[in-house]
């Protein structure tokens, strides 16, 4: 069962890699919470409320990292930043 959850959260969160920072933190955070749910319940129900509480609060702190009109930007030393686009 635990491997099987590992397995899912991986191949989860290597689908977002496409996605945008909300999507992305939505199903990573869906992922940690399933595999949480189940791990401490032992039982699939608490690995789906997991996921639904994790997904969703993943997405809210990803929505708020996006912000309309700043793009992320490297310099170069590899430092990331914002800023207007």
């Amino acid at each position: 069962m635990k491997k099987l959850m590992l397995a899912a959260a991986v191949i989860a969160t290597l689908g977002a890699a496409g996605c945008t920072t909300a999507e992305q933190t939505g199903v990573g955070g869906a992922a940690v919470g399933a595999a949480v749910g189940g791990l401490a319940t032992g039982r699939v129900e608490g690995a789906l409320a997991g996921a639904a509480i994790g997904g969703a609060s993943g997405y809210l702190i990803g929505r708020a990292a996006d912000r309309p009109g700043y793009c992320r930007y490297r310099d170069q030393y590899g430092q990331v930043y914002t800023d207007r686009c």
